[in-house]
């Protein structure tokens, strides 16, 4: 006989990111058909932390065709109830006079962190045993998930993305000029990475491939990247740019980086607003600066992009994926499990505990970054077109190179050898 008594919640924290809506389906008729109620929570935390209920039942008629749509039908938002224990309580007296018993939290590693803490408060303090699953979420990739596993949104991401800078391409070729591209992703360079491999961009610069990271140095990297196009006589190029790199550029520098229109930010995981930099606009005129200490004015056009991609709708793989996720909750939770994000690997569900995924130094989700040993980066790098050792060994490259930057060879090798790439064989095109 089935448990009537079950009644599951869904939330969403975090920014959004294509196939929410999938998740929430997939739950929702799943928990239905096994005899259950399902909640859908409003916004996140943010209610539940000042004691209120936005909240609404959820019934196969309202989440039977939603998958193919971008967004969140349940909203989102970033409310940390872990700051403070009076909220802590307050989310957990919420969710108990709602009478949820089991929630499946749809977000990032912040999302993920919070329901733990919850879940951990509930049990410890408060008499109620709250079960959870989290469904990892972002565009970012950056969970720390087994190499080869996407986190959903990602691959609807990417290749959104990759249509846009394509577009960008050839406007660029077009008119003879460049973009600087600034590609969404906190810390980590794996969306910009994937958009620039599947766009052929010029090059793609992330942070984990720099030791040391400052805004000379990106610059640097484009303005040699440009000096070496126009060696062979290409004007134009496109060049993405991690916004993670932001989050490794000193407060005290960032401060003199931005203009007088923009301020800094931080959210309320003490994260930087990094959308609300104008970061291409920093690197665009930082380019500019550069080039024309060497006498050369050129066009340059910035460009961000992020919230394009996070609401736009599913593709066909996102929508399979999440369906599974949100099948893959429920099984888990029926199971009499809780507290573990879900995953899939190798055609399996894998559960993950915050324990497995924890950094313990910080006591949060670990990142998950680009691993630049790894087959698809160097193949990547391979294909950019990017100041290598073996131009500045050639005096024949070196001299072209020279002449493009108005400068002598040994200038040129002084400014700019630091930047220069083991290996990249990019075609100009």
């Amino acid at each position: 006989m089935k448990d009537m008594n079950k009644r599951y919640g869904i939330l969403v924290g975090g920014g959004p990111a294509p196939g929410i809506n999938s998740v929430i389906s997939s739950v929702t008729l799943e928990a239905l058909k096994r005899g259950h109620s399902v909640i859908g929570i409003y916004e996140g935390f943010r209610h539940l932390m000042e004691g209120k209920t936005k909240i609404e039942f959820l019934t196969i008629p309202k989440v039977t065709r939603i998958h193919r749509l971008g967004g969140s039908i349940l909203k989102t938002s970033r409310a940390n109830p872990t700051k403070k224990e009076e909220h802590l309580r307050t989310t957990v007296e919420t969710l108990k006079d709602i009478g949820i018993t089991h929630l499946v939290t749809i977000g990032g590693d912040d999302t993920l962190f919070s329901a733990t803490k919850v879940a951990e408060y509930s049990a410890k303090y408060m008499d109620y045993d709250l079960k959870f699953c989290h469904v990892p979420k972002t565009i970012d990739n950056d969970l720390p998930l087994p190499a080869g596993i996407k986190t959903f949104g990602y691959e609807t991401a990417r290749a959104e993305g990759a249509r846009m800078v394509h577009t960008y391409f050839s406007d660029a070729r077009a008119t003879g000029r460049w973009f600087v591209v600034i590609a969404m992703g906190r810390k980590t360079g794996h969306l910009a990475l994937g958009i620039g491999k599947s766009a052929s961009a010029t090059l793609t610069l992330i942070p984990e491939d720099f030791e040391e990271i400052t805004l000379r140095k990106v610059v640097d990297t484009i303005a040699a990247s440009v000096f070496k196009r126009r060696a062979v006589g290409t004007m134009h190029g496109v060049a993405i740019v991690a916004e993670g790199f932001l989050e490794f550029i000193k407060e005290e520098e960032l401060k003199k980086l931005v203009t007088s229109h923009q301020t800094i930010s931080y959210d309320e995981h003490g994260h930087l607003r990094l959308a609300e930099l104008n970061f291409s606009d920093i690197v665009k005129y930082a380019l500019l600066q550069r080039l024309e200490e060497f006498g050369l004015k050129m066009r340059v056009v910035d460009q961000e992009i992020g919230y394009e991609l996070r609401c736009i709708a599913p593709c066909a793989y996102d929508i399979d994926y999440t369906r599974n996720l949100g099948f893959g909750a429920v099984e888990f939770l029926e199971g009499g499990n809780s507290a573990a994000m879900i995953t899939i690997q190798g055609d399996q569900f894998v559960p993950m505990t915050f324990d497995e995924l924890q950094d313990p130094e910080t006591g949060k989700t670990r990142v998950r970054q680009v691993d630049t040993e790894s087959l698809s980066f160097r193949i990547a790098k391979e294909y950019m077109i990017r100041l290598e050792k073996k131009d500045l060994e050639d005096p024949e490259m070196l001299k072209k190179l020279a002449s493009a930057a108005h400068c002598s060879p040994e200038e040129f090798k002084k400014e700019f050898g630091y930047v220069a790439s083991d290996n990249c064989v990019g075609t100009i095109s």
